[in-house]
């Protein structure tokens, strides 16, 4: 046996990572194997654009609003640093990823920033994408765009979300022409102040995310429908109890599922 094949053999599973992570006892890892059958039965899968999305040495970039962010401390930029990431998906997600593959020499960032729309992330693109140069960028970006124009706090439109959005990727493309793409689906749980008023407005910035991403040969991970299959197992508010920002099992959810769209 290879010592990297020795050393992989002794990392833990992806479910006892999440367990190890979240403190998840017998009953929370039961229901990431109930909603993992729940999706096999309904064949829902993630869209990719290559069979492994990322390869030895990459830098990959989580991008989005307060879901990314999730509480990371911005004064820290270092590349695989748990205070950088916070506590959400995307640390749970590249934790994994360096457990499962510790001679890859990956390097992940979290630019994620709470309250952000899509034209506050072009706003900082530059010094918080094109300058690190990520072979692979994943973003999260949405939610706001919506509920913002819902409350009458920002003018924008579904039309702008998706002309903004895609005005990004082409920015983006045009000066990483090589950079492989994961765009995540914005969703909302009918938990907290969300209620059937939000939809179906909400899902046509479903739809723009995906048609930005097929568009764009991007992955598209599915959150929305992950999360509609998995208050099936349990209610809304297991998963986000205000209805947008995920408890620890909603963020373990999305890690799983995230590695799914890169890796199966």
């Amino acid at each position: 046996m290879s010592k990297y094949a020795e050393s992989n053999a002794k990392q833990p599973s992806r479910r006892e990572f999440v367990q190890a992570s979240l403190g998840m006892g017998a009953a929370g890892l039961a229901t990431l194997g109930a909603v993992d059958t729940l999706f096999a039965a309904e064949s829902i899968s993630a869209d990719k654009s290559a069979p492994a999305l990322i390869k030895p040495g990459d830098t990959i970039l989580f991008q989005g609003d307060s879901i990314t962010d999730a509480g990371r401390k911005r004064d820290v930029a270092d590349a695989n640093s748990e205070p950088a990431f916070g506590s959400g998906y995307a640390w749970l997600a590249a934790a994994q990823m360096l457990v499962d593959s510790p001679d890859a020499n990956l390097k992940f960032f979290n630019r994620g920033i709470s309250g952000n729309k899509v034209n506050q992330l072009a706003e900082r693109w530059q010094a918080d994408c094109l300058d690190l140069k990520p072979n692979v960028l994943s973003i999260l970006i949405g939610v706001n765009d919506f509920a913002h124009a819902r409350s009458g706090d920002y003018k924008g439109t579904l039309e702008i979300y998706e002309a903004d959005y895609r005005a990004l990727i082409k920015r983006t493309k045009d000066a990483l022409p090589d950079v492989r793409l994961i765009i995540c689906e914005p969703f909302l749980l009918k938990a907290g102040a969300v209620d059937d008023s939000w939809f179906p407005g909400f899902d046509g910035y479903r739809a723009a995310a995906h048609r930005v991403a097929k568009d764009a040969n991007a992955a598209f991970v599915p959150f929305q429908t992950m999360f509609d299959v998995a208050v099936k197992v349990a209610p809304p508010a297991t998963w986000a109890a205000d209805g947008v920002h995920p408890s620890a099992s909603g963020a373990a959810l999305m890690a799983h599922w995230w590695l799914k769209a890169v890796s199966d």
